[in-house]
């Protein structure tokens, strides 16, 4: 008799079979709503190439759906269309068309409360007000998708992947056009952004507020708003990403914000108007990266400390350095390549025998009156620059590199290459 019950209770244990629920506009189920309703827990839905007006559709249990050769969902009213309270949930290969602006709720195509555990991977999302929307989520993977909107004004519209008191993300792989944030996380702690790439939004490509121990690596920041701000954070690992041509009058191919003991390697910042934006930034390390024809390459404020740039190469930037202090800098400048450097090396050791001041005294002007840039170019400008150089007035007399390498650092960024 206990044997009969330990078997029985072993069988018991065993899921049942799950089950497959075909869609399409002539099968006995045509609604994707419909098939949700009649799955059971760990069932597959297979949607047919098709078009599928629907909304509002809760999902509060795993399932797996898989959309063949990209059938169209586009909103019934412009409602949300997938709202995901269960765990365990896969979404693929479907296109999500035409979730409309509000203001009063956070419309997503695909919007995620409390679900973990949930994978977004590889579909499409056309003219969408939020693309993913992500909250109170754990190990959540949003995989292999392309999230495009044509925004115009920032105040319209909102993020394509947007995750908020999260833990534990993937978003790899995706690429974002259009919106106002390409990537946004808020309360998002030890996840990993990489390989995406983030282009032409309004505000930033990709926007960090109150996330801690988060890396972001091998992705591509091009010619947004701003590039990206971490901001409020620590223990932030920045590793081969790209900066590029994220150009305005208050651009940042990187803006740091009240942000500590974090590191920033092996990325480009190419034609930004800042490469790197500090303002209490403390205890960054600043290492192997490639500063090339920014208009600044590094505007660090004075409350911004303890930092340490190293091994960097600073390439024909319109000024490398700034700081809105004249008195004592707080930071390490040292072995890195300034490409306007005119010292010399007569140990040929490959560090310059002359120690570099990468601050001139025209980026100092600058930041008191910004109209003086019509004077960049003078003669005038170039002379003060040189006796600033001798006899420092408005820039910090000790910040300088010390040991200035005379030649150009092989970091392994893609600047070579563009």
């Amino acid at each position: 008799m206990i044997r009969l019950v330990y078997i029985l209770l072993i069988v018991l244990s065993f899921p049942v079979l799950a089950d497959t629920h075909i869609v399409c506009s002539d099968c006995h189920i045509g609604k994707v709503s419909n098939a949700v309703d009649m799955s059971e827990r760990g069932d597959t839905i297979i949607i047919k190439s098709g078009v599928y007006t629907e909304s509002l559709i809760e999902i509060d249990k795993p399932l797996t759906i898989i959309g063949e050769n990209f059938p169209k969902i586009k909103a019934k009213n412009g409602e949300k269309i997938f709202h995901i309270i269960g765990d365990s949930v896969t979404i693929t290969g479907l296109e999500f068309m035409e979730v409309t602006r509000s203001f009063t709720e956070d419309r997503a195509a695909i919007n995620i409360q409390g679900g973990d555990y949930i994978s977004i991977i590889n579909n499409r999302f056309t003219n969408t007000f939020f693309g993913i929307y992500i909250a109170k989520s754990i190990g959540t993977k949003v995989i292999d998708n392309r999230l495009i909107s044509n925004n115009r004004i920032e105040m319209n519209s909102a993020n394509a992947i947007h995750a908020w008191s999260s833990k534990k993300l993937t978003v790899e792989n995706n690429y974002v056009e259009g919106h106002r944030d390409g990537l946004y996380f808020e309360f998002c702690d030890n996840s990993i952004i990489k390989n995406n790439h983030s282009y032409r939004n309004l505000r930033y490509g990709l926007h960090f507020m109150f996330s801690d121990n988060n890396k972001y690596k091998n992705n591509i920041f091009e010619e947004n708003g701003a590039g990206v701000a971490v901001m409020y954070s620590h223990h932030i690992e920045m590793y081969k990403n790209q900066f590029l041509n994220n150009w305005g009058q208050s651009s940042y191919g990187l803006l740091l914000k009240e942000i500590k003991d974090s590191k920033i390697h092996y990325n480009l910042f190419k034609g930004n108007t800042k490469g790197i934006y500090g303002e209490s930034a403390i205890r960054i390390n600043i290492f192997h990266n490639d500063f090339v024809q920014n208009g600044w390459a590094m505007q660090m404020m004075g409350s911004s400390e303890q930092d340490t740039i190293s091994h960097n190469n600073f390439i024909q930037n319109t000024f490398n350095v700034s700081t809105n202090q004249n008195a004592k800098n707080y930071n390490i400048y040292e072995k890195n390549y300034w490409s306007d450097y005119n010292g010399y090396d007569l140990d040929k050791d490959g560090i310059g025998d002359v120690p570099h001041r990468p601050v001139k005294f025209f980026s100092q002007v600058l930041g008191y009156t910004p109209e003086a840039i019509i004077l960049l170019r003078s003669f005038f400008i170039e002379l003060l620059n040189f006796i600033e150089n001798i006899v420092p007035v408005l820039t910090p007399e000790n910040l300088k590199d010390l040991q200035p390498m005379v030649k150009q650092i092989d970091n392994d960024t893609v600047s070579k290459h563009i």
